[in-house]
């Protein structure tokens, strides 16, 4: 199942756009692993950073600028962040997606939280 197509872009899982451009929407994750996770999307289906096309790079750039932008805001904020894709057998959603997260991690893969 492609969650960010299925549920996020048609509107059924609602989110507030943290940013927004004609191809790319910014959010907080809908079940954060971190304290400040966001998740950046193309507004169309990519599958993954590993199988892209050459007709998606102007996407992946308007992703990684706006990326860029929130990086900036959250190391602002917290003094830094990690920004990180998966693919293949990594990636839950095979929808291209990016994780903008900084703080120690709150759960682990199966949702169980974490004693730190």
């Amino acid at each position: 199942m492609d969650f960010y197509c299925d549920q996020i872009l048609s509107g059924k899982t609602p989110v507030t756009p943290l940013a927004e451009t004609e191809h790319v929407l910014a959010f907080h994750h809908t079940r954060p692993y971190w304290p400040v996770h966001i998740v950046v999307i193309p507004k169309r289906h990519i599958p993954s950073l590993a199988s892209f096309e050459p007709a998606d790079l102007p996407v992946i750039h308007e992703m990684l600028t706006l990326a860029a932008t929130l990086c900036g805001q959250v190391t602002a904020e917290h003094g830094g962040c990690r920004l990180s894709t998966n693919s293949g057998d990594y990636q839950t959603t095979p929808h291209l997606h990016f994780y903008l997260h900084h703080g120690q991690r709150l759960r682990d893969e199966h949702g169980n939280p974490l004693e730190h």
